[in-house]
Protein backbone atom coordinates (compact mmCIF):
# COMPACT_ATOMS: atom_id res chain seq x y z
CA UNK A 1 0.00 0.00 0.00
CA UNK A 2 2.71 2.41 0.66
CA UNK A 3 4.38 1.75 -2.32
CA UNK A 4 1.48 2.53 -4.21
CA UNK A 5 1.03 5.51 -2.60
CA UNK A 6 4.57 6.68 -3.21
CA UNK A 7 4.49 5.53 -6.65
CA UNK A 8 1.65 8.17 -6.55
CA UNK A 9 3.21 10.82 -5.68
CA UNK A 10 6.14 10.63 -7.57
CA UNK A 11 3.69 10.49 -11.19
CA UNK A 12 2.21 13.94 -9.20
CA UNK A 13 5.49 15.28 -9.32
CA UNK A 14 6.60 14.56 -12.30
CA UNK A 15 3.64 15.36 -14.00
CA UNK A 16 3.95 18.98 -12.18
CA UNK A 17 7.55 19.42 -13.40
CA UNK A 18 7.87 18.11 -17.15
CA UNK A 19 4.03 18.41 -18.26
CA UNK A 20 2.90 21.40 -17.14
CA UNK A 21 6.37 23.52 -17.98
CA UNK A 22 5.59 21.73 -21.31
CA UNK A 23 1.92 22.91 -21.31
CA UNK A 24 3.41 26.93 -20.27
CA UNK A 25 6.38 26.52 -22.78
CA UNK A 26 3.68 26.40 -25.71
CA UNK A 27 2.90 30.31 -25.47
CA UNK A 28 5.74 32.50 -26.04
CA UNK A 29 6.76 35.06 -23.28
CA UNK A 30 4.80 38.49 -23.46
CA UNK A 31 2.29 36.83 -25.63
CA UNK A 32 -1.11 35.36 -24.49
CA UNK A 33 -2.80 32.87 -25.82
CA UNK A 34 -6.64 31.78 -25.41
CA UNK A 35 -7.48 27.90 -25.95
CA UNK A 36 -11.60 28.28 -25.70
CA UNK A 37 -11.02 30.86 -29.12
CA UNK A 38 -7.92 29.29 -30.63
CA UNK A 39 -6.45 32.85 -30.38
CA UNK A 40 -2.77 34.10 -29.69
CA UNK A 41 -2.21 37.63 -29.15
CA UNK A 42 0.87 39.63 -28.67
CA UNK A 43 0.16 43.19 -28.35
CA UNK A 44 2.68 46.16 -27.13
CA UNK A 45 5.16 43.79 -25.71
CA UNK A 46 8.39 45.39 -27.82
CA UNK A 47 9.24 42.53 -29.76
CA UNK A 48 11.99 41.99 -32.50
CA UNK A 49 10.72 38.82 -34.34
CA UNK A 50 7.66 37.12 -34.93
CA UNK A 51 7.34 34.52 -31.76
CA UNK A 52 8.19 30.85 -33.43
CA UNK A 53 6.61 28.61 -30.37
CA UNK A 54 3.13 29.46 -31.80
CA UNK A 55 0.35 26.78 -30.26
CA UNK A 56 -0.76 24.10 -32.60
CA UNK A 57 -4.49 25.06 -32.02
CA UNK A 58 -3.97 28.49 -32.99
CA UNK A 59 -6.38 29.54 -35.97
CA UNK A 60 -5.76 33.80 -35.15
CA UNK A 61 -2.52 35.36 -34.53
CA UNK A 62 -2.63 38.99 -33.78
CA UNK A 63 0.81 40.47 -33.51
CA UNK A 64 0.63 44.20 -33.41
CA UNK A 65 2.07 47.31 -31.90
CA UNK A 66 5.62 45.73 -31.84
CA UNK A 67 9.64 46.53 -33.60
CA UNK A 68 9.40 43.61 -35.96
CA UNK A 69 11.64 45.15 -39.56
CA UNK A 70 11.33 42.50 -41.70
CA UNK A 71 9.91 39.18 -41.75
CA UNK A 72 10.89 36.27 -44.20
CA UNK A 73 10.18 32.18 -44.61
CA UNK A 74 11.62 31.09 -41.50
CA UNK A 75 9.13 33.63 -39.57
CA UNK A 76 6.22 31.35 -39.71
CA UNK A 77 7.20 27.69 -39.76
CA UNK A 78 4.38 25.25 -39.59
CA UNK A 79 1.42 27.08 -38.79
CA UNK A 80 -1.37 24.99 -41.10
CA UNK A 81 -4.26 25.78 -38.92
CA UNK A 82 -3.97 29.76 -39.15
CA UNK A 83 -6.37 31.08 -40.86
CA UNK A 84 -6.58 35.32 -39.72
CA UNK A 85 -3.21 36.73 -39.57
CA UNK A 86 -2.99 40.63 -38.36
CA UNK A 87 0.56 42.39 -38.50
CA UNK A 88 -0.36 45.58 -38.31
CA UNK A 89 1.73 48.25 -37.02
CA UNK A 90 5.10 46.54 -36.73
CA UNK A 91 7.22 48.87 -38.31
CA UNK A 92 7.83 46.60 -40.93
CA UNK A 93 9.93 47.29 -44.07
CA UNK A 94 10.86 44.49 -45.96
CA UNK A 95 8.25 41.72 -46.65
CA UNK A 96 10.67 38.00 -48.04
CA UNK A 97 10.22 35.71 -50.16
CA UNK A 98 7.47 32.90 -49.28
CA UNK A 99 6.73 34.30 -46.24
CA UNK A 100 3.31 32.74 -45.97
CA UNK A 101 4.17 29.85 -47.93
CA UNK A 102 3.12 27.11 -44.69
CA UNK A 103 -0.31 28.81 -44.21
CA UNK A 104 -2.23 26.64 -46.30
CA UNK A 105 -5.45 27.83 -44.55
CA UNK A 106 -5.18 31.18 -44.19
CA UNK A 107 -7.93 33.14 -45.06
CA UNK A 108 -7.24 37.05 -44.26
CA UNK A 109 -4.16 39.06 -44.31
CA UNK A 110 -3.70 42.39 -42.46
CA UNK A 111 -0.30 44.32 -42.94
CA UNK A 112 -1.59 47.86 -42.28
CA UNK A 113 0.19 50.76 -40.83
CA UNK A 114 3.73 49.12 -41.84
CA UNK A 115 5.78 51.16 -43.77
CA UNK A 116 6.70 48.52 -46.58
CA UNK A 117 9.98 49.86 -48.61
CA UNK A 118 10.45 46.71 -50.31
CA UNK A 119 8.15 43.83 -51.15
CA UNK A 120 9.53 40.47 -52.72
CA UNK A 121 7.62 39.41 -55.86
CA UNK A 122 6.55 36.01 -54.37
CA UNK A 123 6.25 37.47 -51.11
CA UNK A 124 2.76 36.82 -51.30
CA UNK A 125 2.52 33.37 -52.55
CA UNK A 126 0.74 30.52 -50.84
CA UNK A 127 -0.11 27.17 -52.25
CA UNK A 128 -3.30 26.91 -53.44
CA UNK A 129 -3.84 30.52 -53.44
CA UNK A 130 -6.42 30.34 -49.99
CA UNK A 131 -6.31 34.26 -49.08
CA UNK A 132 -9.03 35.75 -49.30
CA UNK A 133 -9.00 39.36 -47.57
CA UNK A 134 -6.13 41.23 -47.97
CA UNK A 135 -5.65 44.79 -45.71
CA UNK A 136 -2.55 46.89 -46.81
CA UNK A 137 -3.99 50.29 -45.67
CA UNK A 138 -1.54 53.37 -44.60
CA UNK A 139 1.29 50.28 -45.43
CA UNK A 140 2.89 51.62 -48.65
CA UNK A 141 6.27 53.49 -48.08
CA UNK A 142 6.39 55.36 -51.57
CA UNK A 143 5.71 54.55 -55.42
CA UNK A 144 8.28 52.27 -55.71
CA UNK A 145 6.48 49.59 -52.84
CA UNK A 146 3.89 50.24 -55.44
CA UNK A 147 5.19 48.98 -58.33
CA UNK A 148 6.37 46.12 -56.15
CA UNK A 149 3.22 45.43 -54.87
CA UNK A 150 1.27 45.28 -58.45
CA UNK A 151 4.51 42.57 -59.34
CA UNK A 152 4.06 40.42 -56.01
CA UNK A 153 -0.30 40.49 -56.94
CA UNK A 154 0.66 39.28 -60.32
CA UNK A 155 2.86 36.48 -59.42
CA UNK A 156 1.25 35.63 -55.62
CA UNK A 157 -1.45 33.46 -56.92
CA UNK A 158 -4.04 35.91 -55.50
CA UNK A 159 -7.01 34.64 -57.91
CA UNK A 160 -9.32 34.13 -55.22
CA UNK A 161 -8.91 37.39 -53.60
CA UNK A 162 -11.93 39.18 -52.56
CA UNK A 163 -11.13 41.89 -50.24
CA UNK A 164 -8.13 44.32 -51.20
CA UNK A 165 -7.75 47.49 -49.00
CA UNK A 166 -5.42 50.26 -50.16
CA UNK A 167 -6.21 53.05 -48.24
CA UNK A 168 -3.95 56.12 -46.85
CA UNK A 169 -1.43 55.23 -49.19
CA UNK A 170 -1.01 58.26 -50.84
CA UNK A 171 -1.40 56.96 -54.38
CA UNK A 172 -1.14 59.81 -57.38
CA UNK A 173 -2.05 56.75 -59.75
CA UNK A 174 -3.11 53.86 -60.98
CA UNK A 175 -1.31 52.07 -63.65
CA UNK A 176 -3.61 50.20 -66.40
CA UNK A 177 -3.76 46.16 -65.21
CA UNK A 178 -3.28 47.30 -61.97
CA UNK A 179 -5.50 44.37 -60.95
CA UNK A 180 -5.80 42.45 -63.94
CA UNK A 181 -4.90 39.46 -61.69
CA UNK A 182 -7.50 39.28 -59.87
CA UNK A 183 -10.45 37.98 -61.14
CA UNK A 184 -12.38 37.22 -57.85
CA UNK A 185 -11.81 41.04 -56.48
CA UNK A 186 -15.59 42.14 -55.42
CA UNK A 187 -14.37 44.67 -52.79
CA UNK A 188 -11.16 47.52 -53.75
CA UNK A 189 -10.73 50.33 -51.32
CA UNK A 190 -9.16 53.20 -52.30
CA UNK A 191 -10.12 56.17 -49.99
CA UNK A 192 -7.73 58.50 -48.57
CA UNK A 193 -5.14 58.80 -51.36
CA UNK A 194 -4.11 61.15 -53.52
CA UNK A 195 -6.10 60.03 -56.73
CA UNK A 196 -6.91 62.67 -59.46
CA UNK A 197 -7.79 60.66 -62.26
CA UNK A 198 -9.05 57.35 -63.29
CA UNK A 199 -7.25 55.91 -66.56
CA UNK A 200 -8.72 53.91 -69.29
CA UNK A 201 -8.20 49.66 -68.06
CA UNK A 202 -7.06 51.04 -64.15
CA UNK A 203 -10.08 48.43 -62.75
CA UNK A 204 -9.46 45.77 -66.13
CA UNK A 205 -9.77 42.69 -64.70
CA UNK A 206 -11.87 42.44 -61.42
CA UNK A 207 -15.19 40.54 -62.81
CA UNK A 208 -17.91 41.04 -60.36
CA UNK A 209 -15.97 44.18 -58.57
CA UNK A 210 -19.33 44.52 -56.10
CA UNK A 211 -17.68 47.77 -54.15
CA UNK A 212 -15.26 50.38 -55.52
CA UNK A 213 -14.52 52.93 -52.71
CA UNK A 214 -12.72 56.42 -53.96
CA UNK A 215 -13.44 58.67 -51.63
CA UNK A 216 -11.57 61.12 -49.93
CA UNK A 217 -9.32 61.56 -52.67
CA UNK A 218 -8.19 64.45 -54.99
CA UNK A 219 -10.79 64.25 -57.87
CA UNK A 220 -11.94 67.77 -59.10
CA UNK A 221 -13.75 66.28 -62.45
CA UNK A 222 -14.22 63.10 -64.06
CA UNK A 223 -14.15 63.98 -67.69
CA UNK A 224 -15.78 61.20 -70.40
CA UNK A 225 -13.06 58.86 -70.11
CA UNK A 226 -13.13 58.40 -66.34
CA UNK A 227 -16.75 58.32 -66.59
CA UNK A 228 -16.77 55.24 -69.79
CA UNK A 229 -14.50 53.20 -67.06
CA UNK A 230 -17.01 54.02 -63.96
CA UNK A 231 -19.33 52.86 -66.01
CA UNK A 232 -17.61 49.57 -67.19
CA UNK A 233 -18.24 48.27 -63.47
CA UNK A 234 -21.78 47.10 -64.38
CA UNK A 235 -24.27 47.08 -61.25
CA UNK A 236 -21.02 47.94 -58.64
CA UNK A 237 -21.64 50.14 -55.48
CA UNK A 238 -19.48 53.31 -56.01
CA UNK A 239 -18.13 55.91 -53.11
CA UNK A 240 -17.33 59.16 -54.74
CA UNK A 241 -17.88 61.87 -51.89
CA UNK A 242 -15.28 63.65 -50.00
CA UNK A 243 -13.42 65.27 -52.78
CA UNK A 244 -12.58 68.81 -53.89
CA UNK A 245 -14.90 69.04 -57.05
CA UNK A 246 -14.61 72.47 -58.95
CA UNK A 247 -18.12 72.69 -60.53
CA UNK A 248 -17.21 74.59 -63.90
CA UNK A 249 -18.06 73.23 -67.20
CA UNK A 250 -16.31 70.69 -66.70
CA UNK A 251 -18.51 68.71 -64.25
CA UNK A 252 -21.31 69.07 -66.03
CA UNK A 253 -21.19 65.72 -67.79
CA UNK A 254 -20.54 64.59 -64.21
CA UNK A 255 -23.67 66.20 -62.85
CA UNK A 256 -25.60 64.57 -65.74
CA UNK A 257 -23.94 61.09 -65.31
CA UNK A 258 -25.06 61.14 -61.47
CA UNK A 259 -28.42 60.95 -62.68
CA UNK A 260 -28.29 58.44 -65.65
CA UNK A 261 -29.71 55.12 -65.68
CA UNK A 262 -26.02 53.93 -66.96
CA UNK A 263 -24.32 55.18 -63.81
CA UNK A 264 -23.00 52.56 -61.32
CA UNK A 265 -24.79 52.94 -57.69
CA UNK A 266 -23.53 55.85 -55.31
CA UNK A 267 -23.93 54.94 -52.70
CA UNK A 268 -22.94 58.53 -51.22
CA UNK A 269 -24.45 60.90 -53.62
CA UNK A 270 -25.38 63.41 -51.00
CA UNK A 271 -21.47 63.50 -49.94
CA UNK A 272 -20.40 64.72 -53.64
CA UNK A 273 -20.50 68.09 -53.53
CA UNK A 274 -18.46 71.18 -54.93
CA UNK A 275 -15.37 72.53 -53.14
CA UNK A 276 -15.17 75.37 -55.25
CA UNK A 277 -16.16 78.81 -56.60
CA UNK A 278 -16.81 80.08 -53.71
CA UNK A 279 -20.41 80.88 -53.86
CA UNK A 280 -20.98 77.20 -54.76
CA UNK A 281 -19.35 75.80 -52.08
CA UNK A 282 -21.36 72.53 -50.32
CA UNK A 283 -23.43 73.33 -52.62
CA UNK A 284 -24.47 69.21 -53.78
CA UNK A 285 -23.25 68.50 -57.49
CA UNK A 286 -26.22 66.83 -58.48
CA UNK A 287 -28.24 69.53 -58.37
CA UNK A 288 -25.99 72.16 -60.15
CA UNK A 289 -26.96 72.71 -63.33
CA UNK A 290 -25.11 74.44 -66.56
CA UNK A 291 -26.08 77.90 -65.85
CA UNK A 292 -25.46 77.93 -62.41
CA UNK A 293 -21.37 76.74 -63.20
CA UNK A 294 -21.58 79.23 -65.88
CA UNK A 295 -21.58 77.40 -69.15
CA UNK A 296 -23.94 77.82 -71.80
CA UNK A 297 -25.22 74.99 -74.37
CA UNK A 298 -22.53 74.18 -76.35
CA UNK A 299 -22.44 74.91 -79.90
CA UNK A 300 -20.67 72.94 -82.58
CA UNK A 301 -17.74 74.51 -84.38
CA UNK A 302 -17.57 77.52 -81.66
CA UNK A 303 -15.35 78.25 -79.16
CA UNK A 304 -16.65 77.93 -75.94
CA UNK A 305 -15.10 81.56 -75.52
CA UNK A 306 -17.54 82.93 -78.13
CA UNK A 307 -20.42 80.92 -76.89
CA UNK A 308 -19.80 82.56 -73.69
CA UNK A 309 -19.52 85.98 -75.50
CA UNK A 310 -22.75 85.34 -77.75
CA UNK A 311 -25.13 84.34 -74.60
CA UNK A 312 -23.69 87.31 -73.11
CA UNK A 313 -25.19 89.61 -76.13
CA UNK A 314 -28.40 87.50 -75.94
CA UNK A 315 -28.84 87.99 -72.28
CA UNK A 316 -28.26 91.99 -73.03
CA UNK A 317 -30.87 91.59 -76.00
CA UNK A 318 -33.35 90.23 -73.75
CA UNK A 319 -32.69 93.17 -70.74
CA UNK A 320 -33.29 95.83 -73.38
CA UNK A 321 -36.41 94.14 -74.83
CA UNK A 322 -38.11 94.27 -71.19
CA UNK A 323 -36.82 97.82 -71.09
CA UNK A 324 -38.44 98.54 -73.48
CA UNK A 325 -41.81 96.70 -73.15
CA UNK A 326 -41.94 98.16 -69.97
CA UNK A 327 -41.55 101.88 -71.40
CA UNK A 328 -44.77 101.31 -73.74
CA UNK A 329 -46.78 99.79 -71.48
CA UNK A 330 -46.18 102.49 -69.14
CA UNK A 331 -46.82 105.08 -72.21
CA UNK A 332 -50.03 103.67 -73.16
CA UNK A 333 -51.47 103.55 -69.33
CA UNK A 334 -50.46 107.27 -69.68
CA UNK A 335 -51.42 108.22 -72.81
CA UNK A 336 -54.23 111.13 -71.76
CA UNK A 337 -51.80 112.96 -70.15
CA UNK A 338 -49.03 112.64 -72.63
CA UNK A 339 -51.66 114.18 -74.85
CA UNK A 340 -52.23 117.25 -72.28
CA UNK A 341 -48.72 117.40 -71.76
CA UNK A 342 -48.32 117.41 -75.57
CA UNK A 343 -50.77 119.88 -76.23
CA UNK A 344 -49.27 122.40 -73.49
CA UNK A 345 -46.38 122.22 -74.69
CA UNK A 346 -47.55 122.71 -78.13
CA UNK A 347 -49.66 126.40 -76.99
CA UNK A 348 -46.72 127.25 -74.86
CA UNK A 349 -44.35 127.02 -78.18
CA UNK A 350 -46.89 129.16 -79.82
CA UNK A 351 -47.12 131.59 -77.26
CA UNK A 352 -43.36 132.09 -77.08
CA UNK A 353 -43.22 132.49 -81.11
CA UNK A 354 -45.96 135.18 -81.18
CA UNK A 355 -43.84 137.25 -78.53
CA UNK A 356 -40.85 136.87 -80.54
CA UNK A 357 -42.50 138.07 -83.53
CA UNK A 358 -44.49 141.08 -81.72
CA UNK A 359 -40.74 142.52 -80.48
CA UNK A 360 -39.38 142.21 -83.87
CA UNK A 361 -42.00 144.12 -84.79
CA UNK A 362 -41.92 146.86 -82.27
CA UNK A 363 -38.62 147.24 -82.16
CA UNK A 364 -38.33 147.89 -85.82
CA UNK A 365 -37.34 151.57 -86.51
CA UNK A 366 -37.97 153.76 -89.05
CA UNK A 367 -35.58 156.64 -88.40
CA UNK A 368 -33.34 154.21 -89.54
CA UNK A 369 -34.37 154.41 -93.44
CA UNK A 370 -33.26 157.62 -96.05
CA UNK A 371 -33.63 161.06 -94.62
CA UNK A 372 -37.10 162.49 -94.05
CA UNK A 373 -38.43 165.32 -96.89
CA UNK A 374 -40.32 167.41 -94.11
CA UNK A 375 -43.49 165.43 -93.26
CA UNK A 376 -42.42 163.35 -90.97
CA UNK A 377 -42.17 160.93 -93.79
CA UNK A 378 -39.25 159.30 -95.18
CA UNK A 379 -39.14 158.43 -98.54
CA UNK A 380 -36.46 156.24 -100.33
CA UNK A 381 -35.52 155.28 -103.66
CA UNK A 382 -39.01 154.05 -104.64
CA UNK A 383 -41.05 156.81 -103.37
CA UNK A 384 -42.66 156.85 -99.96
CA UNK A 385 -41.76 154.72 -97.47
CA UNK A 386 -45.24 153.10 -95.61
CA UNK A 387 -46.03 153.95 -92.17
CA UNK A 388 -44.49 151.47 -90.08
CA UNK A 389 -47.56 149.04 -88.69
CA UNK A 390 -48.28 149.21 -85.10
CA UNK A 391 -50.59 146.39 -83.34
CA UNK A 392 -51.58 146.82 -80.47
CA UNK A 393 -50.72 144.59 -77.37
CA UNK A 394 -54.02 143.25 -76.40
CA UNK A 395 -52.10 141.53 -72.90
CA UNK A 396 -52.35 145.48 -72.14
CA UNK A 397 -55.80 145.41 -72.47
CA UNK A 398 -55.47 147.38 -75.77
CA UNK A 399 -53.69 150.39 -74.93
CA UNK A 400 -50.81 151.11 -76.97
CA UNK A 401 -47.61 152.40 -75.00
CA UNK A 402 -47.00 156.17 -75.28
CA UNK A 403 -43.17 155.48 -76.43
CA UNK A 404 -44.89 153.44 -79.06
CA UNK A 405 -47.38 155.74 -80.22
CA UNK A 406 -45.58 158.78 -80.30
CA UNK A 407 -42.93 157.22 -82.17
CA UNK A 408 -43.85 157.46 -85.35
CA UNK A 409 -44.26 161.10 -84.70
CA UNK A 410 -40.93 162.19 -83.94
CA UNK A 411 -42.31 163.52 -81.00
CA UNK A 412 -40.68 162.99 -77.40
CA UNK A 413 -43.24 160.89 -75.16
CA UNK A 414 -43.28 164.54 -72.64
CA UNK A 415 -44.58 166.94 -75.15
Amino acid sequence: MADHIGVRVCTFFLLFFFVTPNQCMQCHFGCTCFAATNTVRCVSKDLRAVPLSIPGYARTLIVTGNNIPQIGPDSFPELENVTNICLSNNRITELGSHIFSSMVSLRSLDLSGNPLALIHPEALSIPGGPLLELNLSRSLYNSTSLTDLTTAMRWGGLAGLVLLDLSGNRLALLAPATFSRLPGLRHLLLRHNSLASVRRGAFAGPRRLELLDLSHNAFRAFPAEALGELGRLGKARVRLGGNPYLCSCESRRFAAWLDSSAAPRVEDAEDVRCASPRELRDAPLRGVGARAVGCGVPVRGVPAGEVSLQTSYAFLGLVLGFVGMVSVLVLYLNRKGMKRWVAETREACRDALAGYHYRYEIDTDPRRGPPSDGDGVGTGRFGTAPPPRITPDTRDGGQMPADVRLKGTGMAPGN
